[in-house]
């Protein structure tokens, strides 16, 4: 892509065309990937970092203006590398450690062992039992491990998903709702996070997550009501 064509989609892109947002992304995936790259190793999964990287470029594609007499790729770097940094400085606590990684393998083995011997879903206490991880451990494991899918993950009851609860995602939100998620589902509480892990991750229905908790159904949808409504303020916030 020339520069002037570059310059042109932002310009576009700037009066709201969400194809011409769209182009430039995929266009510069790869200057996006390259400054990801420099941040591998820092215990964040390389596909959350080009999705951070998308979140700065198109920060930079709506900051920019020609008259600053600089190409814009040239302009983007910083605004990419920069959303990275935050990133890594904000949210330092929250990157999957060694020992979070192995307690995730350690309960998916036993899930899936305990569901061919048991010929069901395990009870959460039974997980507990087979693992030696307390419930909060479990939950955190959980969530920490499986980037809490996407938003359109469908619920066992009338396909419901996320992004239906939440509401609708701009092309922007999209690009980095992985990462937004993940982090909203890690700040419910552990009873709340299960149900929702439970719900959408698993796409069981409320009496089955019921019966892994050991509550009752009625418990399980006041949970989800109520993680679903922290949910939705944390990724408009």
């Amino acid at each position: 892509m020339t520069g002037r064509a570059d310059v042109e989609q932002v310009m576009q892109a700037q009066r709201g065309s969400a194809e011409a947002m769209e182009r430039l992304v995929a266009d510069n995936s790869g200057l996006i990937w390259s400054v990801a790259r420099r941040f591998f190793g820092r215990g964040v999964d390389g596909d959350d970092l080009y999705q951070l990287g998308c979140l700065g470029f198109i920060k930079a594609v709506r900051a920019f203006d020609p008259q600053y007499g600089t190409q814009f790729s040239t302009y983007a770097v910083p605004k990419i590398s920069g959303e990275i940094r935050r990133f890594l400085r904000d949210d330092g606590s929250v990157k999957v450690s060694r020992g979070l990684k192995e307690q995730a393998y350690a309960v998916k083995n036993a899930r899936d062992s305990l569901e061919q011997k048991l010929g069901r879903e395990p009870l959460l206490s039974e997980l507990c039992a087979a693992t030696g991880l307390t419930r909060e451990e479990i939950a955190c494991a959980v969530s920490a491990s499986n980037a809490a899918e996407s938003l359109q993950q469908e619920n066992g009851e009338g396909g419901l998903t996320l992004e239906a609860m939440l509401g609708d995602y701009s092309q922007e939100e999209t690009l980095v709702e992985r990462v937004t998620l993940r982090e909203a589902i890690r700040a419910l509480p552990d009873n709340e996070r299960m149900a929702i892990l439970l719900r959408y991750y698993r796409g069981l229905t409320q009496q089955a997550a019921a019966k892994i908790l050991g509550v009752s159904q009625v418990q399980v949808s006041r949970l989800e009501r109520r993680a679903i409504e922290k949910l939705r303020k944390g990724m408009e916030g």
